[in-house]
């Protein structure tokens, strides 16, 4: 057969056209071990906890990024007058199908995890699956079959990943405001987890794409200029609605307090089995010794002990954890399989109700809030110890992060092309844009078995404000 076929819930049919080099490796590459691996690990990490049918994963979206990085190709040919450059165009390709290979179980609540093991641990890892993703594409069987493309051809794969190297205008289609990455995993995670936010008008985007020269550099120093993707002035509705469907993924889908809260049971339950096995109490653990999870707590720094482990050897093992003989991974463990989450208090929330009741947006007092958020966050850090002490099993976690809406210099943010022919700041032509402000949470977790802990909190919250 000259093609092979996938059914995509997104795009519909994916078509590898084999009796092409290029596509035919990278269906060898799709079928390799590593990336099949993907498969069994899920994009949204916990997040089926909350959305049932955001059960999608890595191995979907890397080809879906695929595909819409081929969408992007023939926009990139057209704007260039057809002009191709195959070999900057094949680059390109790959990286768009592998770039998530390095992933781990559950997405980014492991790479949280496993970067909280490091530092509590003090053990040198691999801090992102980026970096884990260069090795793989450099190194493993994937990177033998990238080779039939040439000697040279998985590391040309790597740095266009790492935006090392040359550059030029195919690297915005791997990495940029409009790369096929975001422009897949935007669509898919509203589509699988239900959410009727973050619609975007993707062909209208598409069609109004343009190729510009953009300074980077730091601060007022322009090191150089790099080709990459801009819009026409008549996606600048477009460009809005693209902005804003992205900043609210992060409310309603990525932060949700459910699956937050799930993450960080799922970190503590990692750091303390790495502990018991890197202390020689694995027995405490309830695993064999020769469980990936055993295998991987005695060697976290070893790429092929993460590269062992996914969503299905984590969720296979819990019921064995529940009857560990460690109190925390027993308790945490049940509560991951009986979705026995701690019970959510929003800090931030709580408190700009108090310092600005009526959420009037006043400066001052988000300036206010935020100082009284670290204030609360230090003093819940020492009623953590105080009540882990008394228990032996953590009773209390806390949870901060943010997200900025949208960023601006060194290429970061979406150029628009004015009808003159020059290139502004998306915000400069967009009020909506221009005015919006960075979402942050805190919050605090607390067993439901111990209520008078909430009391605690709101002591500490009123003290504080």
């Amino acid at each position: 057969m000259t093609q092979q076929r996938i059914r995509d819930p997104l795009h519909n049919l994916i078509v590898f056209n084999t009796d092409q080099q290029l596509e035919r490796t990278l269906w060898q590459v799709l079928n390799s071990r590593p990336f099949q691996r993907l498969r069994r690990i899920k994009q949204l990490g916990f997040s089926e906890l909350v959305f049932p049918g955001a059960t999608h994963t890595r191995f979907a979206h890397s080809v879906g990024v695929f595909h819409t990085a081929r969408q992007l190709m023939e926009i990139v040919r057209e704007r260039a007058g057809g002009k191709r450059w195959d070999a900057r165009e094949h680059i390109a390709l790959a990286a768009a199908l592998v770039h998530d290979v390095g992933h781990g179980p559950f997405s980014h609540a492991f790479e949280h995890a496993f970067k909280t093991v490091g530092k509590k641990l003090g053990l040198k890892l691999a801090a992102n699956h980026e970096q884990i993703s260069d090795k793989i594409i450099r190194d493993s069987a994937l990177a033998d079959i990238l080779k039939e493309m040439g000697s040279g051809f998985a590391n040309d794969v790597a740095d266009m990943i790492k935006t090392e190297g040359r550059q030029t205008v195919h690297n915005a289609v791997v990495s940029s405001q409009f790369d096929a990455d975001r422009l897949d995993y935007m669509r898919r995670d509203r589509l699988m987890s239900g959410s009727q936010h973050s619609a975007i008008d993707f062909a209208w985007l598409l069609a109004n794409l343009e190729i510009g020269n953009v300074p980077i550099g730091v601060e007022e120093e322009k090191v150089q200029e790099v080709p990459t993707f801009v819009i026409g002035p008549k996606a600048i509705r477009a460009a809005e609605a693209y902005v804003l469907g992205l900043f609210h993924l992060y409310p309603t889908v990525y932060f949700h307090k459910a699956t937050r809260g799930a993450e960080k049971l799922f970190i503590e339950l990692l750091v303390r089995l790495v502990k018991l096995v890197q202390d020689e109490s694995e027995k405490k653990v309830g695993l064999p010794d020769n469980h990936p999870l055993v295998q991987f707590a005695k060697e976290p720094e070893n790429i092929e002990s993460v590269l062992n482990l996914d969503d299905a050897v984590i969720q296979g093992a819990l019921s064995q954890l529940r009857e560990a003989g460690d109190g925390l991974i027993q308790s945490f463990a049940a509560r991951l399989q009986d979705r026995k989450f701690f019970k959510c208090l929003d800090i931030r929330a709580l408190i700009q109700h108090k310092i600005d009741p009526e959420n009037g947006g006043d400066p001052d007092y988000v300036e206010q809030t935020d100082k009284c958020c670290k204030k609360v966050l230090v003093a819940l850090d020492t009623l953590k110890k105080e009540e882990k002490a008394a228990s032996g099993i953590p009773t209390l976690l806390t949870d901060e992060a943010h997200r900025q809406p949208y960023k601006t210099g060194d290429g970061e943010q979406i150029n628009v092309r004015t009808a003159v022919g020059d290139l502004i700041d998306l915000k400069q032509c967009s009020d909506v844009v221009a005015g919006l402000r960075n979402f942050k949470l805190a919050r605090a977790y607390f067993d439901r078995e111990h209520p008078e802990i909430e009391g605690k909190i709101r002591d500490i919250i009123d003290r504080e404000v």
